[in-house]
């Protein structure tokens, strides 16, 4: 046997009628399409769901997989304790993934389990298949997300298609995920212009069976694009690999801010061509190859330091070729990485402590990939996907209040008025889009109590990325 389907769909608690009263009305065409797509899992009478969900336990670099016997949960945290769901897990199959997934040296295991009730996005999905069939007759797998590569989510998914075939499983797969969470100014987390976006070219993607679309979005979009469902959508195509399919969307709404799609993937038979991975990987080698094309030399730098210590332990010698200024001037610089859409390390410099600009980036750019306390040392393998952006900082002006902010404009440092105790944040950061915002994560990093007296100062940055 195999993955006899796939289906794309949301997990809005309000979409229940015992949460929504009434107002789930108002996105009765996901409602309806919920249920065809469920009718049509449970029609396949499937020994196994696959379910993928951004709310089970979730880490950067690892994929929990459910283990034990079974869990329940309900829906308490939305005034709903009376709707419970309660799964028995195809433990044999989780056991064989993770097996699976070590040999082939996967990050996704059955360690990290933190929380045993099943989640909402795990949830919603349940309790419309259970309409049509109970769940006493079907198992549950259960996998949270990573913060890995689109690449390593497919290589899970193949893996978890590879070993259905091998335990000779029927097994649905459900990919739980919502689109863009910044579709409208007055939703519960404001708009954003990348979220429409995202929406579209995800819905479309998926309206073609574009895959590898869905693999190479640009990072930097689904960011400011809020999105949640994307890397459940990665592993489901990964169990996809080399199938021939057919791909429907049956329903996109936004009426809430919250982007809501569902959609079908019914698989026709084998594809060679199908091979999104090794697609994926041509895809990424030549945009890597541009990126490196077009660094400037702050960047490049950056990269050099980097590079250099992660692979021999000792920092990088400055090159020869560095322009006039960078050797002359001095200023506090920050050097972050990010690695795949996410946060690697950020370390930086408020004023100058070196003799140039130069060595202020080489410096940080050490501490960045090895001492940001935040995350672990930068691997070697990880190198080649880091992208990297210098900020280069002009000198701190005191300021008399929030007024003389802009959070796309000036960067902020948050000083105790009692002692030297101060935080720093970056101009125009993903997700800061507020100088109240600003200033309260500044106040977090500089460990200063939310109403304690603050004395501030911004400054402009230039920005090489």
């Amino acid at each position: 046997m195999s993955i006899l389907a796939a289906f794309i769909v949301p997990h809005p608690p309000i979409i229940l009628p015992e949460i929504g009263h009434g107002e789930e009305k108002k996105i009765g065409r996901t409602t309806e399409a919920y249920r065809q797509v469920m009718k049509t899992a449970a029609d396949l009478h499937p020994d196994t769901l696959i379910i993928t969900s951004p709310h089970a336990d979730a880490y950067l670099d690892y994929h929990p997989i459910s283990p034990g016997p079974g869990a329940e949960g309900d829906f308490g945290q939305f005034r709903a304790p009376e709707v419970r769901i309660r799964v028995t897990y195809d433990a044999e199959l989780a056991r064989a993934i993770a097996e699976a997934c070590r040999e082939k040296e996967i990050p996704a295991g059955l360690q990290g389990t933190r929380h045993d009730e099943l989640d909402h996005g795990t949830m919603i999905p349940l309790y419309f298949f259970r309409q049509f069939l109970s769940l006493d007759k079907v198992k549950v797998v259960r996998i949270g997300l990573s913060g890995q590569s689109a690449g390593e989510h497919y290589r899970l998914g193949k893996t978890i298609a590879e070993t259905v075939d091998r335990l000779h499983r029927r097994a649905v797969f459900i990919a739980s995920g919502d689109l863009s969470h910044k579709l409208k100014a007055d939703g519960p987390y404001g708009f954003a212009p990348e979220g429409p976006v995202f929406d579209r070219d995800c819905m479309d993607a998926v309206r073609r069976g574009d895959f590898l679309s869905l693999l190479t979005m640009d990072h930097s979009l689904c960011e400011r694009a809020a999105e949640c469902g994307l890397r459940s959508f990665w592993i489901m195509t990964g169990a996809l690999d080399k199938k021939a399919v057919k791909t429907k969307v049956l329903s996109h709404e936004d009426v809430f801010g919250v982007g809501y799609g569902v959609a079908s993937i019914e698989i026709t038979g084998e594809d060679p061509e199908n091979d999104w991975y090794g697609q994926l990987h041509d895809v990424m080698f030549h945009r890597r190859e541009i990126r490196k094309h077009n660094e400037d030399p702050y960047v490049r730098l950056a990269r050099r330091s980097v590079e250099t210590y992660t692979r021999t332990g000792a920092p990088a010698a400055l090159p020869e070729d560095l322009p006039p200024e960078m050797l002359k001037e001095r200023h506090g610089a920050f050097v972050s990485l990010h690695l795949y859409g996410q946060l690697r390390g950020c370390i930086g410099t408020i004023a100058p402590v070196r003799r140039n600009v130069a060595e202020e980036i080489l410096c940080n750019g050490i501490s960045a990939c090895s001492q940001d306390p935040r995350f672990a040392p930068v691997r070697p393998e990880e190198l080649p996907d880091l992208e990297y952006s210098v900020d280069v900082l002009g000198s701190p002006e005191p300021i008399s209040g929030p007024e003389d902010l802009d959070v796309k404009k000036y960067g902020v440092i948050v000083q105790a008025a009692s002692d030297s105790r101060r935080g720093l944040l970056l101009p125009d950061l993903d997700g800061v889009d507020s100088v109240a915002q600003q200033i309260r994560i500044a106040r977090q990093k500089g460990n200063i109590a939310p109403k304690e007296p603050i004395r501030l100062w911004r400054f402009t940055v230039t920005r090489h990325h």
